[in-house]
């Protein structure tokens, strides 16, 4: 796993560092770190990390160009930073988790799980999903998805409008991100259950979800039973 810190005192880019490497205690983690903003870049577009810890206020650069431009890519990001007042805009992007500074072990350890733990959730209210389109980023609204499915190493999320975007982040890293409502029926499929009109028993004890569109999706047999309770 690796794991990049840019963070331009020194102080606190050590700090990050013991503790990141104490709460992943004997496993694999290479952790760098950098101390400005294009450090930080330069090292992203040498080797994407696994997770991202970044602050906003590089020597008086900021940090957002680096959100701005890799928050649609495959790793997640943890803000780190004193500017606690950039949070609604930094969860806008999709960023995992934000700890303001000053942080203690136990704040920042709750980061570190909610990386690890797909079954942990944040009440940020999360509003959008940003999309790399064409080199530019946009922001997709989540109340505009019905479902996303896998597809290969992207993932496709299907709009309201009918149309789909392409997104870099796997099923299971936009599961980390994504409010409760939305639930893995399948391997392949992460859908909104709010667009969930009814389940369909087939021959061969084979499941479906129908949803508004008049789609049917797969279900899996190991998430029948708990998604019947959810789907009136």
């Amino acid at each position: 796993m690796n794991i990049l810190i840019i963070e331009d005192e020194a102080r606190i880019a050590r700090r990050l560092q013991r503790m990141t490497a104490e709460f992943f205690g004997n496993r694999s983690v290479r952790i760098t770190i950098c101390d400005s903003l294009q450090k930080g870049l330069d090292q992203i577009t040498t080797q994407l990390p696994d997770l991202l810890l970044l602050d906003l206020n590089l020597n008086g650069d900021n940090g957002f160009e680096v959100l701005e431009q890799m928050v649609a890519s495959s790793f997640h990001t943890v803000i780190v930073s004193a500017n606690t007042d950039k949070a609604i805009t930094a969860f806008a992007y999709g960023v995992l988790d934000f700890v303001p500074k000053p942080f203690d072990r136990e704040r920042f350890f709750q980061a570190l799980n909610r990386f690890i733990s797909p079954a942990i959730k944040s009440d940020d209210g999360m509003k959008y999903l940003a999309v790399k389109k064409s080199g530019q980023i946009r922001l997709v609204s989540i109340a505009e998805i019905i479902y996303i499915k896998g597809a290969g190493i992207y993932t496709e999320l299907h709009l309201k409008n009918g149309k789909q975007e392409l997104h870099d982040k796997s099923l299971e890293l936009l599961q980390q991100l994504l409010p409760e409502r939305f639930e893995r029926i399948h391997k392949s499929y992460l859908v909104n259950l709010q667009e969930a009109e009814k389940i369909l028993i087939n021959p061969g004890s084979r499941y479906g979800l129908q949803i508004k569109t008049g789609e049917i999706l797969p279900i899996g047999r190991s998430k029948y039973k708990e998604l019947k309770n959810k789907v009136i």
